[in-house]
């Protein structure tokens, strides 16, 4: 790829966050190159303009997961708010703001100190109550220089028979959810780049790949349908939601990681992601979760979405380059 590619140059007219980032996975850029933009983050576009949201204290909205105030008419009549600190913080992360900025030592600080989960009141860093909050808090903490582990260690041992995690387990549920171990899966990697990871750890990462892998990332295991139709179509921010676009940039990162070769019952993942390129070469946004955002970072459902793109691109630019070795 070259910058004068038509869909990369679209790419590159865009934020810092986008821009960092399709310097380093697209065109191989010098790190210092792509560096230098990721720095950018913090001062200009998106990044800058929601680091500009917090409040005093740390926070988002006033809160760990809800807004302060919140109305639970709201998340019925608009749907659900995506304002506050958990969500903020990592919209942060997927914009790749340094970690290592006096910013972000400053806010991770704070967060510890005056954040508390709505739902039980534990301190933010030490874990809320469902396997979905708790794999984003890992990923975001990890990522942000914070010590979760005492959250990876409840998280390892909260793993179901079949390998995954489902949030209902509290409430009796003996399956994994697709999106419940997506959660898990991004905050148990971004933990192990962070720290090498534990060998619990490490053994959770490989049960929850292979629960996904066994369902080729979106069938059900009895019947080859998929699970839901959803997990097809496209959304950003995915949020807590999954679709088959996240979980091929999760196996990606995994690969990259690890050293390992994409594992071949990624390949009708693969398969649908291709079939959805546009005749530009885009990626659309098939659709949105509702609710309250800070602000919108995507033209619209139905266009274009460069997230998408970018995502989409660097997947499968990393399973070709393998398949063209192997050919």
């Amino acid at each position: 790829m070259t910058q004068s590619d038509p869909v990369i140059e679209w790419l590159l007219d865009s934020d810092p966050s986008i821009r960092w980032q399709v310097m380093r996975d697209l065109l191989d850029a010098p790190q210092r190159e792509w560096m230098a933009e990721r720095a950018k983050v913090e001062t200009k576009g998106w990044g800058a303009r929601l680091l500009a949201c917090q409040d005093e204290d740390g926070q988002w909205a006033g809160g760990a997961f809800l807004p302060a105030g919140f109305d639970p008419c709201e998340w019925r009549e608009y749907g659900q708010p995506w304002t506050a600190t958990t969500f903020s913080l990592s919209q942060l992360r997927e914009f790749g703001l340094d970690p290592t900025c006096e910013r972000v030592r400053r806010t991770v600080e704070l967060i510890g100190a005056n954040a508390y989960w709505e739902e039980g009141g534990q301190s933010y860093w030490n874990g809320e109550v469902e396997e979905c909050i708790n794999g984003r808090t890992v990923a975001d903490g990890a990522y942000f220089g914070v010590d979760i582990s005492s959250i990876v260690e409840r998280l390892t041992g909260e793993r179901l028979e079949d390998g995954g995690w489902n949030c209902e387990r509290c409430n009796g549920s003996i399956r994994s959810s697709f999106a419940s171990t997506i959660n898990v899966l991004e905050g148990l990697l971004e933990f192990e780049r962070a720290t090498g990871g534990t060998p619990q750890s490490r053994e959770a990462r490989r049960t929850g790949e292979e629960f996904l892998l066994k369902r080729n990332l979106f069938r059900r295991l009895g019947t080859g349908e998929p699970a839901d139709e959803r997990f097809l179509y496209f959304l950003h921010p995915n949020r807590w939601r999954y679709d088959i676009a996240r979980a091929l940039d999760y196996f990606r990162s995994s690969a990259l990681l690890t050293g390992s070769t994409p594992d071949p019952r990624l390949g009708a993942a693969i398969d649908r992601l291709r079939c959805r390129r546009l005749q530009n070469g885009r990626w659309p946004l098939d659709w949105t979760l509702p609710g309250r955002v800070w602000f919108e970072i995507d033209e619209g459902e139905g266009q274009p979405s460069r997230w998408i793109t970018l995502r989409a691109m660097r997947v499968l630019r990393w399973w070709d380059a393998y398949a063209s070795v192997n050919a």
